[in-house]
């Protein structure tokens, strides 16, 4: 009988120090306790091969179809061992462990032309990328309870060089695949396991409650597009937390639906802590946006480690969205050599057609920005709200953001109401306060 343990993702990159970010002991992990599954079987009995050649579809969904028909008390446990199994897509099912062993690889076959199509999501309208349908996550659920993937650092892999070349030559037919998407879910961990090279998103939390993502690794290279690292998106009681990720898009975004559609779905995404994540992207650490139409509220990122960026805090939002961002406490973010230290944009992201309202205007206030150290950033920071919606209650404290001789030291504002406290370089006069009864220190 294999070992089954769950070991912590040690990660030079995380290695922040601690005069600089803090030290957080904090955890939201518990809100999802960990199941113990004692019927365990392994894919090589429903002959799984893990030769790198031998593709295992039958494999893999006789064994979940076990897995869902024979409903063992307290679930079951999926063992992927040591190898390169390679697969195409499939579901999972509720009450079930995907352990990935250390040296166990899943890897996405690259058959672009058979890959099964999905509705869009109803809060989209359509796919994010083209009109339609969209192609099913490599690894996917809908309406499931109790799923964890976890192992021993073991990889899914996603193999998406070809989908990356299909969108640069625009020969895509419908939107890309996630590397892993749980959609209408909850109770969901996702933990000590290596995403790597996902064809769009790699893990996106719709319509979910009760998640936990934590020590877990996601890489894609830089100039892949699209590849988003953790995107919940219209849920709720999530936690991320101690991973890194260095992608070629945002690392972690908060999404709830896209202008007319997300509108009239109407769910949230609320209730999420982001803790600890070190990573590395040409676009933003921590994004909220731009689809927000169904409304974001009460999150919380710190102790962030970021490097080699495009913006560090990056909030966007566009007119046709309405919705809201609201109750948003971000602190404890180090920065090192970005385009843009904090922005937060009312002029950002695509329409999914003609149809949106113009008129639909986005909510934004009650954003704080506490404990941000920034070091050769090239602009300090950038707030833009909308003439007919400015952005309120806007609080920046204790924020030092370094550039080189050649870097913009002012920051850039339009249409915001807040105030400031301990901010260099000297924000702009919306946001400047000397004292009064009201100031940021106050709000931490």
């Amino acid at each position: 009988m294999w070992r089954f343990s769950v070991l912590i993702l040690l990660c030079s990159h995380l290695a922040v120090s601690s005069s600089s970010l803090g030290d957080s002991e904090a955890t939201c992990s518990g809100i999802v306790p960990l199941p113990n599954r004692n019927d365990r079987i392994s894919i090589t009995d429903f002959g799984g091969v893990g030769d790198g050649r031998t593709v295992n579809t039958k494999a893999f969904r006789e064994a979940i179809y076990r897995i869902q028909h024979l409903k063992r008390r307290g679930g079951t446990l999926l063992y992927i061992p040591p190898g390169v199994f390679l697969t195409e897509s499939f579901n999972l099912t509720s009450h079930m462990t995907l352990f990935l062993a250390k040296g166990a690889v899943l890897k996405a076959v690259q058959d672009t032309w058979n890959w099964p199509l999905i509705d869009p999501l109803p809060s989209y309208g359509r796919g994010r990328e083209l009109p339609g349908a969209r192609y099913m996550s490599f690894i996917h659920g809908d309406g499931l309870r109790d799923v964890v993937i976890t192992g021993e650092n073991g990889t899914i892999d996603g193999q998406g060089e070809v989908w990356w070349n299909m969108w640069r030559s625009r020969t895509l037919k419908f939107t890309r695949p996630n590397l892993i998407e749980l959609k209408n879910s909850k109770e969901i961990i996702i933990s000590n396991v290596v995403f790597q090279n996902s064809p769009f998103w790699n893990i996106h939390p719709v319509y979910c409650s009760d998640v936990v993502i934590h020590h877990v690794t996601i890489l894609a290279p830089q100039d892949s597009p699209n590849t988003d690292g953790i995107d919940p998106d219209s849920s709720s009681n999530v936690c991320i937390e101690d991973s890194y990720i260095s992608t070629g898009d945002d690392l972690v975004a908060i999404k709830s639906g896209w202008d007319e559609y997300g509108i009239a779905f109407g769910r949230p995404s609320s209730n999420i802590t982001i803790r600890r994540i070190t990573g590395s992207t040409p676009f933003a650490g921590i994004a909220i946006g731009s689809e927000t139409s169904g409304g974001i509220k009460n999150i919380v990122a710190e102790h962030i480690s970021l490097s080699n960026m495009g913006v560090g805090v990056n909030i966007k939002t566009n007119i046709g969205r309405g919705g809201y961002i609201k109750n948003i406490r971000i602190s404890n973010v180090y920065v090192e050599n970005a385009r843009y230290g904090i922005k937060i944009a009312g002029d950002t992201g695509d329409h999914p057609d003609a149809y949106y309202n113009p008129n639909a205007l986005p909510v934004v206030k009650g954003i704080h920005i506490n404990n941000v150290w920034g070091v050769n950033v090239r602009n300090a920071g950038s707030i833009q709200g909308l003439k007919d919606s400015p952005f309120t209650g806007i609080c920046l404290s204790e924020i030092n953001i370094h550039g080189s001789l050649n870097t913009n030291r002012t920051w850039k504002c339009s249409d915001v109401i807040g105030t400031s406290l301990k901010v260099s370089p000297w924000p702009c006069s919306e946001l400047r306060t000397t004292g009064g009864s009201y100031s940021c220190s106050s709000t931490f």
